[in-house]
């Protein structure tokens, strides 16, 4: 029983990189140009979030992306790779 609990719940985590990773990918395809050509850094703050999720999995990725993006302005920029 709680093997297959455990197995939904990993599951259910799998599916959800994917998930956001494609809502990050239509937001680079829909969202205006003058909003996503606003990235100070290189890979842009969107691409990096997907990097993390890949590298660091859902939750942790999350969360470092969410602190890059707080760093997205003035005086900061250059080349940052999670």
């Amino acid at each position: 029983m709680y093997l297959i609990i455990i197995f939904a719940v990993l599951f259910c985590l799998f599916l959800l990189k994917y998930f956001l990773i494609l809502c990050i990918r239509c937001y680079q395809k829909i969202a205006p140009k003058e909003i996503r050509g606003r990235c100070l850094y290189e890979p842009t703050c969107s691409e990096y979030m997907i990097l993390a999720i890949k590298k660091y999995g859902v939750i942790k990725g999350i969360l470092k992306g969410i602190d890059r993006l707080k760093r997205c302005h003035y005086p900061n920029g250059g080349v940052d790779y999670p």
